[in-house]
């Protein structure tokens, strides 16, 4: 089943969403970090996804940089790992079109970057 036809997302995909950080009627992608289990769980009322942007003249120390190459996005984009949010799932708009799911790689870089955001060294 394809990302199109659920309606929940995965770990790794890339979904168009509102983070609470944003102003109303915003909505970007995030990549969703959170695990499979909770993502599908019918109970679960919440993602955990990690903002995207495309803003990288100046990538910050806790910021991972998406090649568009990797992704399938139209453009490079930087993870903002300092911004990781519980989305509920009122807020998932759905995934973004073409791309291609981040790698638990890139998954676990971004967990090491939520840590520095924390002071968690």
């Amino acid at each position: 089943m394809s990302a199109l036809e659920r309606s929940y997302p995965l770990r790794g995909e890339i979904w168009w969403m509102h983070f609470p950080s944003d102003p109303p009627g915003k909505n970007r992608p995030g990549v969703i970090v959170s695990v499979d289990e909770r993502n599908t769980h019918p109970r679960a009322m919440t993602v955990l996804a990690v903002p995207l942007s495309t803003s990288i003249h100046k990538p910050g120390v806790y910021h991972l940089l998406l090649n568009s190459r990797e992704t399938g996005l139209r453009e490079d984009s930087v993870a903002w790992s300092e911004n990781i949010s519980a989305i509920t799932r009122e807020l998932l708009i759905g995934p973004v079109e073409g791309h291609r799911r981040v790698t638990d790689t890139q998954i676990c870089r971004l967990s090491e970057l939520v840590r520095l955001a924390m002071g968690c060294f």
